[in-house]
């Protein structure tokens, strides 16, 4: 068996595409256009990429974007005082604090000083309980989560009565996204670092979303046959033969799991190109609301 290719960038190409067309006939009709604000605190190179594409991705789907840069300095009073500041501005619909914060910043706290309207990251712990409670749904779904359950709403008919494992369990993935496969009927096992014998209970899984950040750490024989593997990983291994002297994989060892799985998602081309458009397609989300509010 060879898994078919689970490409999260084919996808997310039509959901950007989707969010495009929105925010045009919202301009024709003489709305205003969607806005995002991005926070960005420090000088963390991967957070200025993640922040940079994330603007461009806004620029090519319509969005208006409002970048605003704190030096790794600032007090907590600072970056809770611009999100504040950011609350009141009709301009802006959608605000993301780019994480991981500087450490002496306190971060829920940081969060929790965002409107849970303009939550577009989904990160608020308001919409996080509405996430874990029966019977409530939150205004908005943490990005690369949404991207995770989106993919796998493509490819499987039904998630109900299917056993799923969540490997790792951080509040940005790995818990919500169990908590969606909860709501979408699966049964639900999450792993870490203390589980026994990890490779067999991952080997119970129809579905796997492997999200733990360790390179290439879940093997074929790990994988049930037939499985469906989401691998949210991506990390850098030393690789003198590519130019810039390292390659990026993901949590599973693709050429392995792929000889094993049904359907996979290729690092990088996977969950990555998803969450930046969950992202527009929240902030479209978010604009929306606020229009029933004029």
């Amino acid at each position: 068996m060879t898994a078919q290719i689970l490409d999260g960038k084919a996808v997310a190409e039509q959901v950007r595409k989707q969010v495009a067309e929105a925010v045009a006939a919202r301009v024709a009709a003489g709305k205003p256009r969607p806005g995002l604000a991005t926070v960005l605190v420090g000088d963390n190179p991967a957070s200025q990429v993640y922040v940079s594409s994330k603007q461009k991705a806004c620029a090519e789907v319509g969005i208006e974007s409002f970048g605003h840069k704190l030096p790794a300095t600032a007090t907590q009073e600072e970056v809770e005082s611009l999100v504040r500041s950011l609350n009141e501005d009709p301009r802006v619909n959608g605000i993301l604090v780019q994480l991981p914060l500087p450490s002496h910043l306190i971060e829920e706290d940081v969060l929790k000083a965002i409107s849970i309207e303009k939550d577009v990251d989904g990160f608020h712990p308001m919409n996080i309980g509405r996430l874990a409670q029966k019977g409530r749904d939150p205004l908005f779904i943490p990005c690369t989560p949404a991207g995770v359950m989106y993919l796998l709403e493509q490819t499987l008919p039904k998630l109900e009565g299917l056993n799923a494992v969540v490997l790792g369990r951080s509040n940005i993935v790995g818990m919500p996204v169990a908590l969606l496969l909860v709501r979408a009927n699966a049964t639900v096992t999450i792993c870490h670092s203390r589980t026994k014998d990890l490779p067999s209970v991952v080997r119970q899984a129809d579905v796997l979303v492997a999200a733990v950040g360790k390179a290439e750490m879940v093997r074929g024989d790990w994988v049930k046959p037939g499985a469906v593997v989401v691998d949210v990983g991506i990390n850098r291994v030393d690789d003198p033969s590519k130019p810039r002297g390292y390659r990026l994989v993901g949590d599973v060892a693709y050429d392995e799991v792929a000889q094993v799985a049904s359907w996979i998602t290729p690092v990088p081309g996977g969950v990555g190109p998803m969450t930046i458009a969950m992202l527009l397609q929240n902030t479209l989300r978010a604009a929306e609301l606020a229009d029933g509010k004029m």
